[in-house]
């Protein structure tokens, strides 16, 4: 068997915290009973419990090619090479290998249940959970097969079936702490905060050292309103794993709302220097610094975001509001303008451009954008709403 890994990161944009990923535990691959060909096939296991992912595909490799296994054995070993190269991020590969698997052994739990991570790592939510139900049906006690259709479930946005399978592995065990706290990121994402900082809670009492937990009770704390709590389970997050970028940007989120825009720009900063790529962390360190007035650091920041994420139409919303602050309405026009072009539903930002309009002393294009802005808000109002991603 091996770890079972389900991205359920929740990248929140604007003042939104994210959340954490579900990580399933480890398990040692299955070790061939029996036949020739074995020395190889355990030699692979020894090279992947040591990390060198190479060395046991080659082993595993040379094995099944030995034509020595027997079929149970050479189904057991197909699974394992096809661990090996899902721990190297080969998801395709991986598959093709968990498939020939379960073709020699259609009742070989673990390979469907492992062919369902990933497939849940490529995004095909669909085809991880059917994986994993078959796990379920071969080994109605499998918690980590509950656990993991429980993140796929998440992933697909259909909170109650995520608590219902993270439920039954607490269940089958009762000491599971991560499923409790990821059955409290779905309690957190129907707006029941309060059980979901009781799942933490529980996990934490399970495992004092699990850093998502506290995260995760952070935001619901976050949700609720009280930030100091918020700030004292990021901080301990922090305390467990000092690179934990998203405790750092969660918490900024939290001294943002608290209006201590120093300590939130120092938590941007820190989750910047720890995810470079973090385009929301840029756009939030700009919202503080616009809010400190400092407009050429926010101009900085957004345009950050932007190089990283050209479609980032709130980046270029935002970095319109602040040259407008510096009185260059020009930019600020072409600013909205891009912005328009990538969510064309977004009211504030043609009322925004026809500000900007306006400053110039072109009433008419001000009127056309405020016309605009009037009409989508009108359609809002007459039950046809629209989302901003």
């Amino acid at each position: 068997m091996k770890k079972i890994l389900f991205a359920a990161l929740l990248f929140l944009l604007s003042l939104m915290v994210c959340l954490t990923s579900c990580i399933a535990p480890t398990y040692r691959p299955t070790t061939p009973a029996r036949g020739g060909g074995l020395d190889d096939a355990k030699a692979g296991i020894a090279a992947a419990d040591g990390g060198d992912y190479d060395k046991a595909i080659r082993l595993y490799t040379k094995a099944i090619e030995s034509d020595e296994l027997s079929l149970e054995d050479l189904s057991i070993t197909y699974k394992n090479r096809g661990n090996a190269w899902d721990d190297k991020g080969d998801s395709d590969k991986a598959i093709v290998d968990y498939t020939k698997a379960i073709e020699i052994d259609p009742k070989l739990a673990n390979a469907y249940y492992n062919r369902g991570i990933a497939w849940g790592k490529k995004g095909n939510y669909d085809k991880a959970i059917a994986d994993c139900t078959k796990a379920i049906e071969l080994d109605p006690k499998d918690t980590v097969a509950y656990y993991n259709r429980g993140s796929a479930w998440g992933n697909k946005g259909d909170s109650d079936k995520a608590i219902a399978d993270y439920t039954k592995a607490i269940e089958l065990d009762p000491k599971y702490a991560k499923a409790y706290y990821c059955r409290g990121i779905a309690w957190d994402n129907k707006g029941n905060y309060d059980k979901a900082i009781a799942d933490c809670t529980k996990a934490i009492e399970l495992d004092p050292k699990l850093a998502e937990a506290y995260l995760t009770r952070g935001y619901a704390w976050d949700n609720k309103g009280d930030y100091d709590k918020a700030i004292s389970d990021y901080t301990k997050a922090i305390e467990i794993n000092p690179r934990y970028a998203l405790a750092y940007y969660n918490r900024g989120i939290a001294w943002d709302n608290k209006g201590d825009y120093d300590k939130a720009i120092s938590d941007y900063t820190k989750a910047i220097e720890l995810d470079p790529k973090d385009t929301v962390a840029y756009y939030n360190r700009g919202l503080a610094w616009g809010k400190k007035g400092n407009y050429d650091k926010a101009i900085a920041d957004y345009t950050k975001a932007i190089e990283i994420n050209p479609s980032y139409a709130k980046a270029y919303n935002n970095r319109g509001l602040a040259w407008g602050n510096k009185g260059n309405y020009d930019k600020a026009i072409a600013d909205y303008t891009k912005a328009i072009e990538i969510n064309p539903k977004d009211a504030k930002v043609y009322l925004n451009r026809g500000n900007a309009w306006g400053k110039k002393g072109d009433h008419n294009k001000a009127k056309a954008d405020y016309d605009k802005a009037k009409e989508i808000y009108s359609s809002y109002k007459n039950g046809k709403p629209w989302r901003e991603k």
